[in-house]
């Protein structure tokens, strides 16, 4: 990006609340089912049929804004926003508009180690619109998702980089899973992204033009978009084309890593919003908002500070650490039972994570359970095994699920301390590469790593590798 020129950035995170059934009738949400199996006379817009508020939303909704340090209202009213498109059925959207349930809050991460702060200026509960889909010259529309709970989270303009505005949208996520009011779920649509991007001479106060792009779906886009939106709009200002930058929507093309325009943006007082005659004002009392703030777990930032304080983790650790609820509780555990916090996060971060990536799981579906992931620290610890043999014990708990203690015995995998039977190895290495022992008497002392690594190949890794450097320095410099 140009230096001359400053992006603005404010996001639209659509969560879907974490309940059974929809926001205004008794219809499931479960994800997959068969098309419009999910459907009554209130979510598919019967006329006659009337909407009465899911509590369980409101309350998700309720804790969601705690979490993100908002103001509850009092009373909150549900408003028609009233637009045409095939999977809109009522054609209105129920919403909130001028009385929102959760305002004013803040969120506060990291970026590339420094504290950033991004304000919330509204979190406000509506249903979803059904989902069409063009299948030649036919669209079909599929009602299930209508009425299902979702929360808008609406931010300020308070972004500046791609890569600010897709570590805000992590550090959202990471909030929402923690509270447990939404998977996190990018892929199925459970959590849906809109980017508002705008550039601006550098010193200037007003914004620029606004440009929505809508609906992406994983953050690592959230980044490409962004970026090639602020790329295409200071290239139509440097060729004297910035009035072609109008206010729209528009699409993002992965596979081309550009954006296409959808639709000109309606102004917001084009949905002529008005409240819902069917429902009345939610009224919140003071004590349902202090019992949900105090069974609010702790978030993901304070336990990223707790995690370096009490463990000694550096800083990047204790990020990834705290990333997900799940991957933060599975540490915590093999910590605890194995009693070395850095070594449970090494093997964490590395072997696991590795594994993990490689298999597309999460953490929660591990084949290898943190008490046993513990369990082989401790076998290293105890000079049981060496860290070269538990390397391999590790990826056959991966691919078996079972305990390290069964793997080790079955396999024969004990260390051996037996000053004896490492000193036979010792010896038959020494006496097979006398040019080696002749050239680190001679001064070469570097190829003590090779003398080591030909002991332990020899032992298949069972020698005891303090005792091996002992025998060896004893030996070779005698």
């Amino acid at each position: 990006m140009s230096n001359a020129y400053e992006a603005v950035i404010g996001l639209e995170i659509h969560a879907q609340l974490l309940t059974n059934s929809k926001l205004f009738c008794g219809c499931s949400t479960q994800f997959g089912l068969g098309d419009n199996e999910s459907t009554c006379p209130v979510c598919t817009g019967m006329p006659g049929s009337l909407p009465v508020l899911n509590k369980r939303a409101l309350e998700l909704s309720i804790r969601t804004g705690l979490a993100l340090g908002c103001k509850i209202r009092n009373n909150s009213v549900f408003a028609r926003k009233n637009y045409f498109y095939p999977d809109l059925p009522k054609g209105y959207q129920i919403s909130q508009y001028e009385e929102p349930l959760c305002e004013h809050g803040e969120v506060t991460f990291l970026v590339n180690g420094n504290v950033k702060s991004v304000s919330i200026t509204r979190a406000h509960m509506e249903e979803d619109a059904g989902k069409s889909t063009h299948v030649g010259n036919e669209t079909l529309v599929n009602l299930n998702r209508s009425c299902v709970p979702l929360l808008e989270i609406v931010s300020g303009p308070d972004m500046h980089t791609a890569e600010e505005a897709a570590e805000y949208a992590r550090a959202v996520r990471a909030i929402l899973q923690y509270i447990e009011v939404n998977d996190g779920n990018l892929e199925e649509g459970s959590m849906r992204c809109d980017c508002n991007v705008s550039v601006r001479k550098k010193g200037d106060k007003k914004l620029g033009t606004k440009v929505e792009l809508k609906n992406i779906n994983s953050f690592r886009f959230i980044e490409k978009a962004i970026q090639y939106e602020i790329e295409r709009q200071i290239d139509l200002i440097e060729s004297g084309e910035g009035d072609k930058i109008i206010q729209e929507t528009r699409l993002y093309d992965s596979d081309k890593n550009r954006t296409f325009s959808m639709r000109s943006k309606e102004e917001a007082q084009d949905y002529r919003y008005f409240p819902d005659p069917d429902l009345l004002p939610v009224r919140v009392e003071a004590g349902l908002v202090e019992s949900i703030r105090g069974a609010l777990p702790e978030l993901p930032l304070a336990r990223e500070a707790r995690f370096q304080k009490e463990y000694g983790l550096p800083q990047y650790d204790a990020h990834i650490l705290t990333s997900s609820r799940p991957m933060a509780e599975y540490f915590e555990e093999a910590a605890r039972v194995s009693k070395n916090p850095k070594a449970a996060s090494n093997w964490i971060m590395s072997e696991l994570m590795r594994e993990l990536n490689n298999s597309k799981k999460e953490i929660q579906a591990s084949p290898i359970k943190a008490a046993d992931l513990a369990r082989l620290i401790q076998l290293i610890d105890a000079g049981t095994i060496s860290g070269k043999i538990a390397k391999t014990v590790f990826e056959e708990m991966y691919k078996t699920g079972r305990d390290p203690e069964t793997i080790v015995n079955e396999k024969g995998l004990v260390q051996v301390l037996d000053a004896g039977a490492v000193e036979a190895w010792v010896d038959e290495v020494i006496s097979k590469n006398q040019g080696q022992v002749a050239d680190f008497r001679a001064g070469k002392e570097k190829l003590f790593g090779f003398f080591v690594g030909q002991v332990m190949k020899t032992s298949k890794g069972k020698a005891n590798p303090d005792l091996v450097n002992q025998l060896l320095q004893k030996k070779l410099k005698g």
